[in-house]
């Protein structure tokens, strides 16, 4: 993930909405799958992976110049610990995590999600965008890239302040060029 995170500070970001959305300069130009859930979509595939040409101009219509368009990013840093995770939501926003995932998430539906049984399938990089407390168990939100379909409309619940699936133990924030 810091390989994403270098590249917005060394190359830049233009704005973008979702795939076919005509949002912003570039929207996301990968088509979505479908992951672990089968639905309306095409099943994901390790072939899925290619990433696009960079094309340096923006989409048709688009009002705004490219290169006014481009964000850099000016420092990259870590967040350590549930209390400095929380204050980093609080003041800047979301921020990004990577944790193991088991095989058990790929079910999840709904609630907290807390490991149980199943294999370990690898790592993955996800979007914390907040915190709260579901019947008494303390739990991040989760933003996923699994799209709507899974989850709790692509979201989930993660148990909060344990690194329950090392959640807490790489969490990455940015801050951009003004």
């Amino acid at each position: 993930p810091t390989l994403a995170w270098m590249y917005w500070m060394s190359n830049g970001l233009v704005s973008g909405g979702s795939y076919n959305s005509s949002q912003g300069c570039m929207p996301y130009e990968i088509p979505p799958c479908d992951h672990h859930v089968p639905e309306n979509r095409v099943p994901c595939t390790s072939d899925d992976n290619e990433t696009p040409e960079c094309v340096k101009r923006c989409e048709k219509g688009y009002k705004i110049p490219y290169k006014k368009d481009k964000h850099l990013g000016k420092t990259l840093y870590a967040v350590k610990g549930e209390n400095q995770i929380k204050a980093e939501l609080f003041v800047n926003g979301p921020v990004e995590a990577t944790f193991t995932v088991y095989a058990d998430l790929l079910a999840y539906k709904s609630g907290v999600y807390r490991h149980i049984q199943g294999e370990v399938l690898g790592g993955h990089a996800i979007k914390i965008t907040g915190w709260g407390v579901d019947n008494g168990t303390k739990y991040w939100s989760v933003a996923n890239s699994w799209n709507s379909d899974w989850g709790e409309n692509g979201f989930f619940k993660i148990v909060r302040g344990e690194n329950h699936c090392d959640i807490e133990g790489n969490v990455v924030a940015g801050a951009p060029t003004l």
